[in-house]
């Protein structure tokens, strides 16, 4: 076993991945190491910014040292685990590599990988259908044969995962290459999407691979490295990302924020408490030699995706995955209707986020979206599916959700369990954002552990019917002081004092 997973939120991991060179804790990046020439020195990266892994590309060290290239550890001057792609982005950006799958599997074995990737053949953001088909079929065949030539058991191998949009084709692939003896799956083809905001098509592909992927492998969303989008890659289960965007942005001067990316010579303050933000202002950075600043920028950018990776995993830990996703989204309008996108997927939601075993933690709702979260979704489907009314509670009142919190120790309570001191009264409590909670339940997490804004626009009325439904109440009283509230065979009153008179007329 290469990836043990140790905690959970949403559908994100905590967890290590064993390699041969020491454990990784993830969510993981890796930042991008040019082998031929890099900007920021590889050693710098662990002992300055903390990335305990980094990825570079052995088709690139190949090409300009040959066969005879030394040790990717001692080429690049990392001590830590490196992973090495093996030019499959060169396949796709520019048509063709001067290497085969055969040569590049054997030359990163040579080289020392700790994670090696073979030689697929990449989708893309917008290949046809025929064309997304073959690269398929392709890389899987790649795959079967990447397999047999492997002969070094210490080293870990990552099967990519291909079929672009095509969410059919990404099934297909993950549970083809799910079925062979690889350690990790990066899942192909983000890039271009990625470069044109389509966030909302990524929570579908991303999605699309975990569910057709075992579980106990990690999966590597490949390119995705910008600050704002990492915390909802990881609620939906990616575990490792790698990228070059600190070096590729600081090479254009754009400054990396978890708000976004913004040209440096438009801004007039540094939003950043980074050893480079705290150093230089705005001015210094713009009157560097062209050189200096662009390191300058490439560090900054590397601070700031290092704190937000530390963001992540201590959100995770904590339970706090999902307002860390809701708070980034207000980034840019497209990761917005991504995260409005996580309600199509909120039972895979659901299913993976834990029930016991995780940090309690008081939630938020802030609007509509937020109750597609799994603590509200699994009461609204459990306390209609897995429920049922005390027996002898025949009576079933329902009383708006009361301002204090547990709703029994609310005056509201108390006075309606004062009038309503009978056996067969079943007092229940009704609003946003659980729809009804017994008062039996009142007091278990999350029911009084939340914290609403209001009028989120949830259907009450709809959740009031399912449970009324459900339970087979004698009779049915809905308080509602504006008596806006009705539902078929419930009576609608404006006080719970009116209870006792309308039993009253009931009685022979």
């Amino acid at each position: 076993m290469s990836f043990e997973i140790t905690e959970r939120d949403l559908a994100g991991r905590a967890g290590v991945l064993l390699t041969r060179r020491g454990e990784v804790e993830t969510p993981c990046l890796m930042p991008v190491i040019n082998p031929v020439k890099n900007l920021i020195p590889a050693r710098e990266l662990k002992d300055n910014f903390g990335f305990k892994m980094i990825i570079t590309n052995s088709y690139l060290i190949l090409k300009h040292f040959g066969h005879e290239a030394p040790d990717v550890h001692q080429l690049v001057g990392y001590d830590g685990a490196i992973m090495t792609d093996s030019g499959a982005y060169q396949l796709l950006i520019y048509g063709g590599v001067e290497t085969d799958p055969h040569e590049i599997v054997k030359f990163q074995e040579r080289i020392g990988s700790d994670i090696g990737v073979i030689l697929d053949t990449p989708t893309g953001g917008f290949a046809s259908r025929t064309d997304a088909e073959k690269t398929v079929e392709e890389t899987i065949r790649r795959a079967r044969l990447s397999l047999e030539w492997r002969e070094d058991p210490t080293m870990l191998w990552a099967g990519p995962i291909q079929g672009g949009r095509y969410l059919d084709l990404i099934r297909r692939s993950a549970r083809t290459m799910g079925r062979l003896d690889f350690q990790t799956h990066p899942l192909g083809s983000p890039v271009q999407i990625m470069e044109g905001y389509d966030y909302s098509t990524l929570v579908d592909m991303i999605v699309a691979a975990k569910l057709s992927l075992p579980p106990d492998r990690p999966l590597h969303l490949f390119g995705a490295g910008h600050p704002m989008m990492l915390a909802l890659a990881v609620a939906l289960g990616c575990d490792l990302f790698d990228s070059a965007a600190y070096a590729l942005f600081a090479k254009d001067d754009r400054y990396l924020t978890v708000r976004g990316t913004f040209r440096l010579d438009r801004l007039t303050e540094l939003p950043c408490n980074c050893p480079v933000c705290s150093r230089y202002s705005q001015k210094d950075l713009l009157e560097m030699p062209k050189k200096e600043r662009e390191e300058n920028l490439a560090r900054h950018n590397l601070y700031v995706t290092a704190s937000e990776m530390k963001a992540i995993r201590q959100a995770l830990k904590e339970g706090g995955l999902w307002e860390l996703v809701e708070a980034r989204s207000r980034a840019h309008p497209k990761l917005y209707e991504a995260y409005k996108r996580l309600g199509k997927y909120a039972k895979y939601l659901e299913e993976n986020d834990p029930v016991i075993g995780k940090e309690v933690k008081g939630i938020f709702i802030y609007d509509k979206h937020s109750l597609a979260r799994p603590e509200v979704m699994r009461h609204r489907k459990r306390v209609i599916e897995n429920y049922s009314r005390p027996p002898g509670k025949e009576i079933g009142v329902f009383i708006p959700n009361p301002p204090e919190r547990p709703y029994i120790k609310s005056k509201e309570y108390k006075y309606a369990a004062e009038i309503l001191s009978g056996q067969e009264f079943h007092i229940c409590f009704y609003g946003e954002p659980f729809g009804v909670v017994p008062s039996e339940l009142s007091e278990t997490f999350p029911l009084s552990q939340y914290e609403c804004s209001e009028g989120i626009g949830m259907n009450v009325a709809k959740e009031l019917k399912k449970f009324i439904s459900a339970n087979a109440y004698r009779k049915v009283f809905i308080i509602d002081p504006r008596s806006t509230m009705v539902i078929e065979g419930a009576k609608t009153l404006r006080s719970i004092d009116e209870i006792r008179g309308q039993l009253d007329e009931d009685s022979p």
